[in-house]
């Protein structure tokens, strides 16, 4: 089975699984998921939905937040971890959507990795959750189920979005990488996948040299 054959394999498998494909961070405008992104870097989606309301509740418009200073959101942030660099991110780059942006997100990855804080993984998040257009979001769980499932031969997130764009249909990219967010934290785990309940177990390069290594 070819590559692309086995995408939509994969594809029609997790949408069985996942019938609803939605990002995993609570948010309600643009600028608020960019933040919150940048708030789940080495710490789970979890953890910044508790922190968030908090944030927001304090600073709900973009002039708040840039009213506030770093040391301000800093101190909310502190449970997600790396608060200093994330609240000095965050504070830069509300100012520079408000002051040379004119209060608007950019609808275009190579715009979006830009602004301070913000790499491809948060750019094609916020390209394919607010404005609908292809994108693939190369988080560590998409990076490590599509190692597993023969897609990518790579861990660096560039390669394995330029790999995956290769296969995936332009229309489906996005929501398959929330459902393999769903799927790596529910079966396809980093320690001890639950293979005996995967349904792509059968089209997976990580059970076959698990089989091999046993038999050997």
């Amino acid at each position: 089975m070819d590559k692309k054959n086995t995408v939509k394999k994969i594809i029609s498998e997790l949408k069985k699984l996942y019938p609803e494909a939605v990002c995993s961070l609570t948010y309600s405008n643009p600028v608020e998921l960019l933040i919150a992104t940048r708030l789940s870097a080495q710490c789970t989606d979890a953890r910044v939905n508790l922190v968030t309301p908090v944030l927001f509740a304090k600073y709900p418009t973009l002039d708040a937040l840039c009213d506030a200073s770093p040391a301000e959101i800093g101190e909310i942030i502190k449970p997600c971890g790396l608060f200093n660099t994330k609240a000095r991110d965050i504070s830069s780059l509300c100012r520079v959507i408000k002051n040379e942006l004119g209060g608007e997100v950019p609808d275009t990855i190579e715009q979006l990795v830009k602004l301070p804080g913000v790499g491809r993984k948060t750019a094609n998040l916020i390209v394919g959750d607010i404005f609908g257009k292809p994108a693939i979001v190369a988080d560590t769980h998409c990076i490590r189920i599509s190692g597993r499932l023969g897609l990518c031969d790579s861990s660096n997130p560039v390669i394995v979005e330029r790999q995956l764009r290769a296969v995936v249909p332009p229309s489906e990219g996005n929501a398959l990488c929330h459902r393999l967010v769903l799927f790596g934290r529910e079966i396809c785990t980093a320690r001890s996948p639950k293979c005996g309940m995967c349904p792509l177990v059968r089209i997976c390069k990580f059970e076959e040299k698990r089989i091999h290594e046993e038999i050997s």
